[in-house]
């Protein structure tokens, strides 16, 4: 499973969220931020794991997960290209509107001061 895959759901994206506010956390602090059962949670944690979206640490008893930033990166970069593109289109839709405000402005008025329509 890919990374946009495992962060599809709302549930997978929540751990992620926590994990990348708080940097580590265990399998059972995990589960303490949500109201489904710990088996579910087991099963998204295991989902992020098999999509590299999480490491795990094993300390004695416990699992400490992390964010993976690799693969965070890959996301950030995703979104980055597309924020580009957009940013590109838009500069060129107001380069156009401005334009077309200046052209506005210098044609010439009716008595009434209403523009000429075309």
């Amino acid at each position: 499973m890919d990374t946009f895959t495992a962060i599809s759901d709302p549930n997978r994206r929540h751990i992620v969220e926590l994990l990348a506010e708080q940097g580590s956390l265990t399998a059972t602090d995990i589960c303490g931020y949500f109201t489904i059962s710990p088996q579910a949670i087991s099963q998204h944690l295991k989902v992020l794991r098999e999509a590299n979206v999480v490491t795990v640490e094993k300390k004695a008893q416990q699992r400490i997960y992390r964010l993976n930033e690799q693969s965070i990166f890959e996301v950030e970069e995703w979104a980055k290209r597309y924020r580009q593109l957009w940013s590109q289109r838009f500069d060129k839709l107001d380069g156009l509107l401005q334009a077309r405000i200046e052209q506005r402005k210098s044609e010439p008025r009716t008595p009434t001061n209403e523009r000429i329509e075309e």
